[in-house]
């Protein structure tokens, strides 16, 4: 069975057993955390959510992603910057979606 559903502002079309990175969520590795803002279950799409549907994952860990390097420059100015960022993120594994 698949969904889709909303975290962090972001859609994820997930089936169980997949494994999605997704912005990061306050929950310690190993616990289970629930996603009820389901838009779509199967072939059932709801107006906005799919009533009684939820997706139930377990967070794998949290980290960081790799370096993103950010260089701005003006040609002919003297004008140099450079900057790095790591966006934070969560793994989960989807266990399974109830709808």
């Amino acid at each position: 069975m698949k969904a889709i559903f909303v975290t962090g502002g972001k859609q994820y079309y997930v089936s169980e057993g997949d494994v999605i990175y997704v912005e990061k969520l306050d929950v310690e590795a190993g616990k289970d955390i629930e996603f009820t803002d389901v838009l779509m279950v199967g072939e059932t799409v709801g107006t906005p959510n799919v009533e009684g549907a939820k997706v139930v994952c377990t967070a794998e860990k949290s980290g960081k992603a790799k370096k993103v390097i950010v260089f701005k420059y003006h040609p002919k100015k003297k004008y140099r910057k450079t900057q790095g960022h790591r966006q934070p993120y969560t793994k989960l594994v989807v266990k399974k979606i109830v709808g």
